[in-house]
């Protein structure tokens, strides 16, 4: 009889755990959403990684910090 409970009971852990335990999300993958600015020259948005600053302003392209 007592072989039974503790039959069931582990059924039901496995149970729970395989179907309504939920699983913590990856927050690792931020590399995927960054900040964006805007290009003062053209209005082009880029990654502010990406982007280049001069006289306090964000650019998207040596192109552009030359046309300003």
């Amino acid at each position: 009889m007592l072989l039974k409970i503790l039959l069931v009971i582990a059924v039901a852990v496995i149970i729970y755990f395989v179907f309504f335990k939920k699983k913590p999300l990856k927050n690792s993958d931020k590399s995927d959403v960054s900040d964006m600015v805007e290009c003062s020259k053209c209005g082009v948005y880029t990654q502010i990684e990406d982007a280049i600053i001069s006289s306090n302003k964000y650019y998207c392209s040596k192109e552009c910090v030359e046309k300003r």
